[in-house]
């Protein structure tokens, strides 16, 4: 199954518009933003687990990725609200679900293969930082190394967003919205930009909150499941 496999194209997919699908495990749906490969694939999805609904217990191969968008996902290895950001690197393993009900952006078989750092994150207990030439942004970072940085940040209303990406870059709006070329994204739209391209953003009437991962995109394409 390929869906948005091309990484050399710009694409916008606004979540909230497309129909829930059913996964292979019951009471879990997804929203399929890319994706190359059936069940095993290297996949960007939204995720939404019924109340007391739960995956079966396997080993990350590539590794997985998410936030919480709302309600509390749950594993073995603790309960992560709404704002969580994981990271569960190759070789890690855990038994999913929730009890009351979750909504998750995940990303799976993205990592290098060597990674093995684990990240636990719980963004309601950090500091916006603010960034000293954009006065109009605050930041919160997630993760960086050699690979990619990820961070989120906060945009005040009307604020202009230029962007250089010369590696490539991943957008989902978590709040408020904006404008990039003719699109309008809203909460739960999804943007990606291919390598050599720029970001010219505009937030909108109620600013934006943006969850973002640069420098990624020019190792996508060894980066799906053999």
């Amino acid at each position: 199954m390929n869906i948005n496999a091309d990484f050399s194209k710009r694409v916008v997919v606004h979540s909230t518009e497309l129909e829930w699908q059913s996964s292979p495990m019951a009471g879990v749906d997804r929203r399929m933003l890319d994706r190359i490969g059936d069940e095993v694939a290297r996949a960007t999805s939204i995720v939404r687990y019924a109340p007391g609904s739960h995956f079966s217990a396997h080993i990350h191969g590539g590794g997985e990725e998410f936030i919480v968008l709302d309600g509390v996902f749950q594993d073995e290895h603790g309960d992560y609200p709404a704002g969580s950001y994981i990271r569960n690197p190759p070789t890690s393993s855990h038994t999913p679900g929730s009890d009351g009900g979750c909504t998750i952006f995940v990303k799976l078989w993205q990592f290098d293969p060597d990674d093995r750092t684990q990240v636990k994150i719980d963004m309601n207990k950090m500091e916006a930082l603010p960034i000293a030439d954009r006065p109009d942004v605050t930041a919160l970072p997630l993760f960086q190394d050699a690979r990619e940085t990820v961070r989120v940040e906060t945009w005040e209303r009307g604020a202009q967003v230029a962007m250089d990406l010369p590696d490539g870059g991943e957008f989902l709006v978590l709040d408020g919205g904006f404008i990039e070329g003719t699109d309008g994204l809203g909460a739960g739209s999804w943007l990606r930009l291919p390598v050599g391209s720029q970001l010219a953003a505009q937030a909108g009437s109620d600013g934006a909150k943006v969850w973002m991962k640069l420098r990624h995109l020019r190792h996508a394409t060894a980066d799906a499941p053999v």
